[in-house]
């Protein structure tokens, strides 16, 4: 059970490994800072990986929901009335697409 107070100090053990990773003769990560710049690096890289992948599932998406609500359109009438069905369908749809679409454009930038 760990005490509280002033008198309290970590083991030994916890001292020799700190030691041993900012310089000792056992450093295994070669310099700290580089290893830090190494890391940082590969801390972008996966965000930016996020990012991609996140803005391609959000344009599939817009994609898929497009065609799913033309593929339910029961068209029925004229030519006329046909196109208006098909008109008044877009224009509910479209502007949810775009919004996807924007979305994942500004999340790359």
């Amino acid at each position: 059970m760990a005490r509280k107070g002033k008198d309290f100090a970590p083991p030994a053990s916890t001292f020799c490994l700190h030691f041993s990773m900012e310089g000792g003769a056992f450093n295994m990560f070669g310099d700290p800072d580089e290893f830090r710049s190494r890391m940082e690096e590969l801390a972008e890289q996966m965000q930016s990986t996020q990012r991609v992948a996140w803005a391609d599932n959000a344009i599939r998406l817009a994609v898929e929901m497009t065609v799913a609500a033309i593929g339910r359109l029961d068209l029925s009438g004229t030519t006329d009335e046909q196109a208006m069905q098909v008109r008044d369908a877009i224009r509910v749809l479209f502007p949810e697409a775009v919004t996807l679409v924007r979305e994942a454009r500004e999340g790359l930038s």
